[in-house]
């Protein structure tokens, strides 16, 4: 995965991905991946980039360090 920045949508499936997660399936007004027990809600698409705030949250619910998904 690139360095700790803001990145793309789909950038952030891609990563998710390469950590096992499966999807993004739809449901309701978000999109949602799945690994093992773990339901992650996907953010919807953003004009903008998907900021560090943002990331830090999606990947706190994922059960996802910081250097794991540097490493993915």
């Amino acid at each position: 995965m690139p360095p700790w920045r803001p990145l793309k949508r789909r950038e952030l499936i891609a990563g998710l991905c390469r950590l096992g997660f499966v999807g993004p399936y739809s449901g309701g007004k978000h999109q949602f991946m799945v690994r093992g027990d773990i339901v992650l809600t996907i953010p919807n698409p953003h004009r903008a980039e998907i900021g560090l705030d943002l990331l830090r949250v999606v990947l706190r619910e994922a059960g996802v360090t910081r250097r794991e998904w540097e490493s993915a």
